[in-house]
């Protein structure tokens, strides 16, 4: 028993210090907020979605997301939203279309 303890006390000690580089999450550095429409707003069935984005070191495009749906061809407008609430989400991504770890979603409620 003390010999498993042992090694979850290195195990951990190496971690805090840096090491074990493969278990690191690393960070881009993108910023990516939705400004339009606002969450919790009524929309329409068509909707213009702005967001600014704060490219980071691998950060390239963004890809939308309609209730988990991707929006292939997605340049800057919803359409055929159908009535009810949808969630919608943007994603950054980088040059070979790789999903990075800056998102941001909101709600909305179509008439």
């Amino acid at each position: 028993m003390l010999s498993w303890m042992f090694r979850v006390a290195i195990v951990g000690s190496v971690i805090a210090m840096g090491g074990l580089s493969a278990y690191a999450v690393e960070k881009e550095g993108s910023q990516l907020t939705i400004t339009s429409p606002r969450n919790g707003e009524f929309v329409e069935s068509t909707v213009e979605l702005t967001y600014t984005l704060q490219k980071g070191t691998k950060a390239d495009h963004v890809h939308a997301f309609v209730d988990g749906q991707y929006q292939k061809g997605f340049k800057g407008t919803l359409q055929g939203l159908t009535p009810g609430k949808h969630l919608i989400t943007v994603k950054v991504a980088d040059h070979d279309h790789e999903i990075l770890d800056t998102s941001d979603s909101i709600e909305v409620e179509v008439k």
